[in-house]
């Protein structure tokens, strides 16, 4: 159990005494490395699929980077199930209730799957439609195509084992989760290379390669997710009790689920709108921007990695009736997102030219590359800042609602207007339009502050 600050009682006053600084980081670090490591080996599996595909054609890295928009989507109600999951699930931890832990890996499961059978049939029945909102190039839609035929049987497994990596981050085996999905993206990024580039005897598949490769990739990720949790110490599902979850547990489940898929489908949708508006600006602007998401999602590993951990950590103490210290780690921790925000500013920059001169790009598609960059590095300080607050310290108290309340707001209101007038009516240059997209992270700032300090999210949630 995390240590916990002391009070002591002088005459009916409570003397707060100060936070254990070692304590509290080994606890940070402990919990946040692995969980950035699982982020970063994630980001690696595109990074490696743009930059071998990149080899190739320019075209046949676009055109995946626009089709994995599809599970992009399909990863929004992942994510708000299995985050839901998390936030009860580290309560009931603190509080040390494994039965209600075992229903909510329960009621991950349920939701996930349904979801997923829903995102498979749509890849194998219409996957032509699917390309066609993301792209008007005939080429890039024929190769998205031939992706997602193989890719959507990987959507089937990704719902299960993402539940499994969920429950071991908040029972303290997120080591053990970090080594699974390491080992299944190194696996990945090694079959992407025979599958892609047909070696080993294998044949060349250029992008249905990285899709298969995917898939196989998923396959052995679950595996090892069910293998481990026979250990002790490890929970499980509850299959027997599947369909006989207490109602008050579902409804407390429901009561953080809707808003957190409200949020994450506002977020998920509207960034997949960023990329179907930059498809449509040509393949230069759409090229360059698949290489911008790919560097923004490796450096944003760090702040997911914190932004997971203060979820815990905060849900941790809130689940053991430690309100107080509860309040003070979310205030903490909200302080450090400020630092993570800069740091990640300064690696953007300092990886500009590397990643500018590492792939085959056309002259225009690289002008377009380095502006993005550089805009991105000013992004990056609200994306910091708004995953640790809203994400992980808001959620870890159970004020999912926020989320996508700021959502409508900063991204539906005003960042996707724009984009979408810059685009279609005013004819703005990629970079410009590019610009608008990264509005709503650094336009929200001061709004999630003044939420943060309403402290609407110090409760303890369980039962």
């Amino acid at each position: 159990m995390l240590s916990y600050r002391k009070y002591v009682e002088t005459k009916g006053v409570f003397v707060e005494k100060a936070i254990d600084n070692k304590v509290f980081y080994r606890n940070l670090t402990r919990i946040a490395l692995p969980i950035a490591l699982q982020s970063l080996m994630l980001a690696m599996v595109a990074a490696a699929d743009a930059l071998m595909l990149g080899r190739v054609t320019q075209e046949q890295m676009t055109a995946v980077s626009l089709a994995t928009q599809i599970q992009f989507v399909q990863n929004m109600f992942l994510f708000s199930s299995t985050t839901a999951g998390a936030i009860l699930g580290a309560q009931y931890w603190g509080k040390g209730d494994k039965k209600a832990l075992e229903n909510i890996f329960n009621l991950m499961l349920i939701s996930s799957e349904v979801v997923a059978i829903i995102f498979f049939a749509m890849c194998e029945l219409i996957p032509g439609q699917l390309m066609h909102i993301f792209a008007s190039d005939p080429q890039l839609i024929a190769i998205g195509t031939s992706y997602l035929r193989i890719a959507g049987w990987s959507y089937l497994i990704t719902g299960i084992s993402q539940s499994y990596l969920s429950i071991m981050k908040v029972t303290e085996n997120v080591k053990a989760g970090a080594l699974i999905s390491t080992s299944a993206v190194l696996m990945n990024i090694g079959l992407n290379a025979v599958f892609i580039f047909g070696l080993l005897g294998a044949p060349r598949m250029e992008a249905r390669g990285a899709a298969l490769a995917t898939t196989i990739s998923r396959i052995i990720e679950l595996i090892l997710c069910i293998t481990i949790s026979f250990k002790p110490k490890y929970v499980r599902p509850a299959l027997e009790r599947l369909f006989s979850i207490p109602i008050q547990l579902y409804k407390d489940f429901m009561r953080q689920y809707l808003p957190l898929l409200g949020g994450s489908l506002c977020w998920g949708i509207g960034f997949t709108s960023y990329t179907a508006i930059m498809g449509h600006l040509g393949v230069d602007a759409a090229a360059a921007n698949s290489i911008a998401a790919v560097v923004r999602d490796l450096i944003c590993c760090l702040c997911n990695g914190i932004g997971s951990a203060a979820g815990i950590i905060v849900g941790n103490e809130l689940g053991a009736g430690r309100l107080e210290l509860g309040k003070q780690y979310g205030i903490k921790l909200k302080n450090i997102s400020y630092v993570i925000g800069f740091v990640s500013t300064a690696l953007v920059l300092l990886a500009t030219p590397i990643v500018v001169n590492g792939v085959i790009l056309t002259d225009t598609a690289r002008h377009y590359l380095v502006g993005m960059m550089i805009i991105m590095s000013v992004y990056m300080i609200g994306r910091a800042v708004n995953t640790v607050t809203i994400n992980g310290v808001l959620d870890g108290g159970g004020d999912t609602l926020f989320d996508m309340y700021s959502l409508i707001v900063t991204m539906w209101c005003i960042a996707i207007p724009l984009a979408l007038a810059g685009a279609f009516v005013f004819h703005w240059s990629p970079l410009l339009v590019y610009a608008c997209t990264c509005l709503d992270e650094v336009g929200k700032i001061p709004w999630v502050m003044y939420r943060f300090r309403k402290y609407k999210w110090v409760q303890d949630l369980t039962r």
